[in-house]
């Protein structure tokens, strides 16, 4: 595969400075930077799109390093996930081109307590976190978990650090929100221990990426936990679902995103939202005019140039397993990756005593569950490597083309990025104005287009199946 490198005039090949990131458009908002800084004024905040972005003085933001060109998820000049996997998993014994290095691939469920019940999926993600703090082979867990709000503008979810079960317990369920890891980052090296970090693909990619330059995470990191992906939403995706349930996120205590119900498809998803004034409102995403997860609404740009669904450089991973009988099952199913012989002995172990339920899967299994995430994020990614940009050029592992799309794929490529770009600007206009109805009108059209575009439904449905135009998501 092609490795794309970072244009020299903004790197010289080797140093990188945070306003780089940033004004490239690559900047996830994971605070591996901010975590580097000693002694200076540096601090993650949401900025008027409600996504996360370092703020310092501008000598900081300005200033090129080694440190932060090796250690940037998406910098051109870190180590990318092949690399960071053969080092940390040499000996395992199965290599994908979708899913990377494994030792094992599972489906199932924790059948122990209320694992399943309280968690989003199969409840496996905290069911071995919880493993890992009762064999005590860590000392706490960094993890996201709800976070005590007293304005309307702090965040709804954090990272923390649990130290025990029924801490991490709090921590159950899917978090649809922008969060970061520099204060965790900073408490691990702060405080001695083993520790393991719970993150999405590019989260724990970036605590390698910070481990493999810092001796003290890379001792005191000693599990990482990866979430499978399809791309990280901003804090807005909140608010408009709050507008849309008739409230003001000035309003909203608490937020789940996932009400599980036994008696739904688990991919019927409804978020329900608690009130200061003790009342909830509940609404299922498909009844919202940004409900349709793979539109893109509220999408950072710098998933579009992510290649990685499962997070490869993580000691195990959990995904949801989106294919029939399980996608149909509300109690929630996970799949499963194990990359570490340490995780897999415990997995085995919760196996055999029927704590968990699974049954072992190829890898067919698991790319065919997020089949939609690896078809965006491979032939959507070497399509949108061949348009012009500014800034920095991703080095990805895949190779820039167009060839074999048909004009109806390159179409749904391109109308997710713009429903992605133009989310954030239209949400920020209406925010400011004070118009909610202008956001949700345009979300409205913007939904309808595509679903005529993706799925060939309404009257541009109509007039693309007329046109003849194949490609379509569903496969037709």
């Amino acid at each position: 595969m092609s490795l794309l490198r970072s244009a020299p005039d903004m790197t010289g090949g080797a140093a990188l400075a945070p306003a780089d990131v940033i004004r490239s458009g690559l900047c996830i908002g994971c605070g591996a930077c901010v975590a580097q800084c000693a002694g200076e004024t540096v601090e993650m905040r949401l900025d008027v799109y409600g996504q996360m972005k370092p703020a310092g003085s501008r000598a900081w933001l300005n200033r090129r390093t080694m440190p932060l060109a090796a250690s940037c998820p998406f910098s051109p000049d870190a180590e990318n996930e092949d690399v960071i996997a053969d080092s940390h998993f040499p000996d395992a014994c199965g290599r994908d081109p979708l899913i990377g290095r494994y030792e094992a691939a599972y489906v199932g469920h924790a059948e122990e307590d209320a694992f399943r019940a309280c968690g989003s999926s199969g409840g496996l993600v905290t069911w071995v976190a919880a493993e890992l703090l009762r064999r005590g082979l860590v000392d706490g867990v960094a993890h996201v978990a709800p976070s005590p709000r007293r304005k309307a503008e702090e965040p709804l979810f954090a990272y923390t650090i649990s130290r025990s079960v029924e801490a991490l317990r709090q921590g159950a369920k899917s978090r649809y929100y922008p969060v970061e890891l520099s204060g965790v980052l900073r408490t691990i090296r702060s405080v001695p221990g083993r520790y393991a970090v719970i993150g999405i693909p590019c989260f724990i990619k970036a605590v390698r990426l910070a481990a493999a330059q810092d001796p003290v995470l890379a001792e005191r990191i000693t599990f990482t936990l990866g979430l499978f992906c399809g791309h990280m939403k901003s804090g807005r995706m909140a608010e408009s679902f709050a507008w849309q349930m008739g409230a003001g996120m000035e309003e909203v205590t608490t937020l789940d995103y996932r009400v599980k119900s036994p008696d739904r498809p688990a991919n019927w998803y409804r978020a329900q939202m608690s009130l200061s004034d003790g009342t909830t409102r509940v609404e299922d995403w498909w009844h919202m005019v940004d409900g349709d997860w793979g539109a893109g609404f509220f999408q950072n740009h710098a998933c579009n140039f992510c290649d990685d669904v499962v997070a490869e450089t993580a000691d195990i991973s959990f995904g949801d397993a989106w294919v029939e009988p399980y996608s149909s099952d509300g109690r929630g199913t996970n799949v499963v990756i194990v990359r570490s012989r340490k995780l897999h002995e415990i997995v085995s172990d919760g196996i055999a005593s029927g704590r968990i339920v699974l049954e072992p899967v190829d890898a067919g299994f698991v790319a065919a569950t997020q089949a939609a995430g690896f078809r965006h994020r491979r032939e959507g990614l070497a399509f949108r490597l061949t348009w012009r940009r500014a800034g920095l050029m991703p080095r990805k592992r895949v190779q820039a083309s167009s060839t074999g799309l048909s004009a109806r794929r390159k179409m749904i490529y391109r109308m997710r990025y713009g429903i992605a770009r133009w989310s954030h600007r239209v949400f920020l206009a209406a925010r400011l104005l004070r118009r909610p109805g202008l956001y949700l009108a345009w979300a409205k059209v913007a939904l309808s287009t595509y679903h005529g575009l993706a799925y060939a439904r309404g009257p541009v449905g109509r007039l693309v199946e007329r046109l003849g135009l194949t490609g379509a998501e569903d496969g037709h």
